[in-house]
């Protein structure tokens, strides 16, 4: 996929604009990470290897797309970051609860995120062009969503018209990935210090002073002599002759 998108291997070897491959390729693997994970819990056949593996093979796919896309600029690269560093929090996030012995199961906003991401890349895939936007480069998300409404609404469905639409849209889809990114963030780390909170929270600290004066009523409240007990010696028992 992104030799695809990086080149014109999809031109001079398949004769398919280089677009239409790669959403090929993005969303037939998008399709097996839906499959695999669903087809393992169906047959019983769900291992620690692949639950470790399903969300980095998830991971990758989706940085591999968004990476290629700010290198043809077809995505701001500010949005990109802050999805790729939710995925490595959220990672950082689950790896100090297996730990901790707690299980943060995906949320439907995680759900959500995930559907939308894939939205997104599919339309500002199938909106490019050799590569390439088909507006300026620099153009705002609000001016694409702009364009592409005055398409929509001037009944232009041209080739050029078609790519506008298409990428007015997955501009708009980034930013409720970027939204949804952040809440399902916010929910996994909240979920998280309700679990552990007992455990990682410490007893207020007492001040110096308040724990002198205790020190000293007990000292004083103590009594300065104590009687010995004696205790009687056990009786032996009698030797055998």
């Amino acid at each position: 996929m992104v030799v695809v998108l990086m080149t014109s291997v999809s031109e001079s070897v398949f004769g398919l604009p280089r677009q239409l491959l790669a959403v090929a390729l993005f969303l037939g693997a998008s399709l097996t990470d839906l499959l695999d994970g669903y087809l393992a819990r169906r047959r019983g056949q769900v291992t620690t290897l692949g639950t470790l593996l399903d969300p980095i093979a998830d991971k990758l796919l989706i940085s591999a797309a968004l990476i290629s896309l700010v290198e043809n600029k077809l995505a701001p690269g500010w949005a990109v970051v802050i999805i790729i560093g939710r995925e490595f929090a959220v990672s950082g996030l689950r790896g100090i609860a297996a730990q901790q012995g707690v299980a943060i199961a995906a949320s439907k906003m995680a759900k959500f995120k995930m559907l939308s991401q894939v939205v997104a890349i599919t339309c500002l895939m199938l909106g490019s062009h050799e590569g390439k936007p088909p507006l300026p480069v620099g153009t705002s998300s609000a001016t694409a969503v702009r364009q592409a409404l005055v398409a929509l609404w001037h009944g232009a469905f041209g080739i050029e018209s078609l790519r506008i639409i298409a990428y007015g849209a997955g501009r708009l889809m980034l930013w409720i990935v970027v939204f949804s990114a952040l809440w399902s963030m916010w929910n996994y780390f909240k979920d998280f210090y309700g679990a552990v909170r007992h455990r990682i929270e410490t007893p207020p600290r007492v001040p110096l002073r308040e724990r002198w004066r205790a020190r000293s009523r007990l000292r004083w409240r103590r009594p300065l002599f104590t009687k010995a007990r004696g205790r009687k010696p056990a009786p032996s028992a009698p030797e055998a002759p």
